[in-house]
């Protein structure tokens, strides 16, 4: 009776050996997969940091050209204002037409930097199909605006224009009207 009663506790210490091993397979083998998943969110979060300094590169690139084409913008504005003065002394239809001019062209450069932006973040990855199409009517109506004053152009001034509005750059190198001219 007591050997039996060994017999069963022999087996039972077998058993719970037996489960034992098997418990501990089974905790090495959630560890390696948790160890496994660790590293891999390591690896994903130095992967995302990576995109966000890349985006944040890229943003800033994108702030720049904005500013760079605002700049260009302003030069236009300012050569126009100052076409715009020499107008004003051959009479006040004249400086009205060119301010009116200088304004459409402003606003058909910045429509394009606009346009053109977007299309590079666009390139990048973003959806931004509907923003293009709205820039590129908008920027449709302003060089309209501005090739329209050019038919005004020559009433009052004999045929004689200063060089922004005959299409010439200050420097006398000929444009056309809707060129990209960013230096």
């Amino acid at each position: 009776m007591i050997r039996a009663e060994t017999l069963g506790w022999k087996d039972g210490m077998d058993r719970l050996a037996t489960e034992k091993k098997t418990a501990r397979a089974q905790l090495s083998s959630v560890e390696n997969q948790l160890q496994s998943i660790k590293e891999k969110n390591s690896v994903q979060a130095r992967k995302i940091e990576e995109l966000e300094a890349r985006l944040a590169s890229e943003l800033a690139k994108a702030k720049s050209d904005a500013e760079r084409a605002k700049a260009n913008a302003d030069a236009f504005v300012a050569v126009y204002q100052a076409d715009a003065k020499v107008a004003q002394v051959q009479g006040r239809e004249a400086a009205e037409t060119a301010n009116t001019r200088a304004h459409w062209v402003a606003e058909h450069s910045i429509c394009r930097s606009r346009r053109e932006t977007l299309e590079e973040i666009h390139a990048r990855g973003f959806d931004l199909t509907e923003e293009i199409k709205r820039a590129k009517e908008i920027e449709a109506d302003a060089e309209a605006l501005a090739s329209d004053d050019d038919d005004d152009d020559d009433d009052g001034d004999y045929g004689r224009k200063s060089g922004s509005e005959s299409g010439e750059e200050p420097n006398g190198e000929e444009t056309a009207p809707g060129d990209n001219q960013e230096t």
